[in-house]
């Protein structure tokens, strides 16, 4: 039987290291790489992404709603990024945030994570909003799959801290979703192995004040606020303390910022300061 997906971004962090690259067409990143604001543009875009990213880390992280501004178009342009980083070996997060109840929920998690679907990726980020209970049909489609799911627990955004941070029953709204987040892992993988179910802490969130501590079993945490939002490579260890191992390491701006010529020295340098910061 293959690995579940946790046990997969286990082996690729310990080999490739913790930084993901993320695929954000922003507009002016499109005009700074001399690419077109449509469908076309957002395409390329994505496509040299990958081929920069393949070989030297081992997660992609695609922002859907810069292809979703083009429409179907876009999300063809979308379908190929998708289909040409699996194929390259990635490890690739849908990050699409989506969230909603019952059958609903259930179309999105089939739209991403169904093998063979046109969107089909290896993990999908999700919102627990409307009730981490409300996500099990997407839990259960992943596990059938070998597919992950990233929960939003307590993102980096100011905007946030008031409903992630705010107490209920003697613990945070994050707190509580951590949690449920744990206790389904729990129950789904033997001792010892990480589960799939994966949360989002920003790199950039203090602990303590968003009411949040280690929990078991290990899982993957994305974590964006790596690069542009403040956070660096040696930073790691001290703001993740003894989950860092967990850490998926999130980073686009920075990164995409070097433009088509530079993005490849971009990564390798910034692969290189994470190696550097795990050996100090």
């Amino acid at each position: 039987m293959s690995a579940g997906f946790g046990e997969r971004v286990r082996t690729a962090l310990r080999s490739s290291g913790p930084l993901c690259v993320g695929i954000d067409p922003h507009a002016a990143l499109l005009d700074a790489w001399g690419l077109t604001q449509d469908a076309a543009g957002v395409r390329e875009f994505g496509l040299r992404v990958v081929a920069a990213a393949a070989d030297r880390v081992a997660i992609v992280k695609p922002q859907v709603s810069f292809f979703e501004r083009f429409g179907s178009a876009g999300f063809g342009a979308l379908e190929d990024v998708l289909a040409e980083a699996r194929a390259a070996g990635l490890i690739v997060i849908a990050d699409a945030k989506r969230g909603d109840i019952g059958s609903t929920m259930d179309a999105y998690a089939a739209a991403w994570l169904t093998p063979g679907s046109p969107l089909e990726a290896d993990a999908l980020t999700v919102s627990p909003y409307l009730g981490v209970g409300a996500l099990d049909g997407a839990f259960a489609l992943a596990g059938q799959h070998g597919k992950g799911v990233f929960v939003l627990a307590a993102t980096s955004n100011r905007e946030a801290e008031p409903l992630q941070r705010s107490r209920q029953d003697d613990r945070s709204v994050a707190a509580g979703v951590l949690a449920e987040v744990s206790l389904r892992n729990a129950a789904a993988v033997a001792p010892g192995e990480w589960g799939s179910i994966g949360v989002v802490i920003g790199a950039t969130v203090d602990w303590p004040a968003a009411g949040i501590e280690a929990f078991a079993p290990s899982a993957p945490i994305l974590a964006p606020g790596f690069g542009a939002q403040g956070a660096e490579p040696a930073d790691l260890g001290d703001r993740f303390g003894a989950m860092a191992a967990s850490v998926i390491a999130s980073e686009s701006r920075s990164i995409l910022g070097a433009g088509p010529d530079g993005i490849r020295a971009a990564i390798e340098a910034r692969v290189a300061q994470y190696q550097e910061a795990a050996r100090g």
